[in-house]
């Protein structure tokens, strides 16, 4: 069969450790035979960022800015062991951090349902989406380490010279600061986000922050997706009948515990970041999960929402064998190509999205699996493939079903 023809490039973000020997295997066999992939690559891998001082992710967000869709593959945001391990100039901030920044997007997660994978909280019976502000907090931060006694202050100066301080803590001896910011255009946008995929897809959306405790900065956040709400959404909500509700981020953890799913859940940048986590474990395994950055102006970046796999990827290098599951990034793969597709005009490109996909879920299905899904499947005597052959697996129901008339 002929390759399938794209028009526009995909700005393609390689990444670190395991996922990136997935990466090219991902290609290798379930892209690059079946479409002539045309990409704008950034090599986002932890080395080549300390050698271009992190300059390669800002230059991947102003591409994906020009082409409109991006894919990205998990990258290593460097602690203290990273900065040892990779010789780095310094310890380079996330980088996903940074290009949500440059995008002011939304992250919309989900997990991947396929049969014989239950949810360990057994009321949870349909898929729980979590949308995570994707700017500022942790991830745009200033820190110091307190060296001795001293005042720390919060100082904010106008451009008028006008200056507003608050005193942080009086340090009797060493300790350490961290200041973290927002914008309100940026929640502004992130609570439109929120309302308008919950119109899209006809689920209620659930909020929630900490006002209690953070009684300016969280609560900002409370009354910005209020005002937002009562002033453009309400009456639309009504109409589609879904609901929007607030609470306090550990009451929405209890509620989430007890629900059937089927809502988007709303968090901050840090609280969506974990409750993700939390959410796709709980459906299955961290490695079937969808991820997505929307940005107001429709760019989309799509991506897996698990780390590097750096276990894994420590075994590869000694020359063993590994079982890891990459159906979280063929997912980031295919978000992409699909969206592409439906940009460009491609039907045949998101047709063969489709097609991966679902052939994907039915090697699953069909009882041959990694390791992960292994161990926690019902279905009985599962097959367990190493990395290739899983993903060869895929090829090969992937190419009955392009076969098919």
């Amino acid at each position: 069969m002929d390759k399938i023809k794209m028009t526009t490039p995909l700005v393609e973000m390689d990444g670190d450790e395991m996922t990136r020997i997935l990466w090219k295997m991902i290609k290798d066999e379930l892209l690059l035979p079946f479409i002539d992939l045309k990409t704008e690559y950034y090599d986002l891998g932890l080395e080549y960022r300390n050698e271009t001082n992190d300059q390669v992710t800002f230059d991947s967000a102003e591409a994906t800015k020009k082409y409109g869709v991006a894919v990205k593959c998990a990258t290593i945001t460097p602690n203290a062991a990273r900065m040892t391990e990779y010789n780095l100039k310094e310890m380079w901030k996330s980088p996903n951090g940074t290009i949500r920044a440059a995008l002011d997007g939304t992250v919309f997660r989900a997990p991947i349902v396929v049969k014989g994978i239950e949810p360990c909280v057994k009321n949870w019976v349909k898929p729980i989406t979590l949308a995570r502000h994707a700017y500022g907090d942790v991830y745009k931060n200033s820190e110091i380490r307190v060296p001795g006694a001293g005042r720390a202050e919060l100082v904010f100066t106008g451009e008028d010279g006008t200056e507003v301080r608050e005193t942080i803590h009086e340090f009797k001896g060493p300790g350490v600061i961290q200041g973290m910011h927002n914008l309100d255009s940026s929640i502004e946008s992130f609570a439109r986000a929120c309302f308008n995929y919950a119109l899209d897809t006809k689920q209620s959306v659930w909020f929630a922050t900490k006002d209690t405790i953070s009684k300016k900065y969280d609560h900002r956040f409370k009354d910005i997706f209020q005002e937002i709400y009562d002033a453009e959404y309400d009456e639309k909500f009504k109409a589609a009948g879904i609901e929007y509700f607030y609470t306090l981020i550990d009451d929405a953890v209890a509620r989430v515990m007890k629900a059937e799913g089927g809502f988007i859940w709303a968090c901050k940048n840090y609280d969506g970041d974990v409750m993700s986590d939390m959410v796709s474990s709980a459906f299955g395994s961290l490695a079937m999960m969808t991820s997505v950055l929307v940005s107001p102006s429709g760019v989309y970046e799509y991506e897996a929402a698990h780390g590097t796999v750096q276990r894994h990827y420590y075994k590869h290098l000694k020359g063993e064998e590994t079982s890891t599951n990459s159906v979280a990034t063929i997912f980031a793969w295919t978000g992409a190509l699909r969206k592409r597709g439906e940009l460009d005009n491609i039907p045949e490109l998101m047709e063969f999205a489709d097609k991966l996909e679902k052939a994907t879920l039915e090697t699953i299905e069909s009882g041959k699996m990694t390791k992960d899904l292994a161990l926690i499947t019902t279905i009985e005597n599962p097959t367990v493939l190493n990395s290739e052959n899983f993903i060869k697996e895929i090829r090969k129901n992937l190419e009955e079903r392009l076969n098919e008339k």
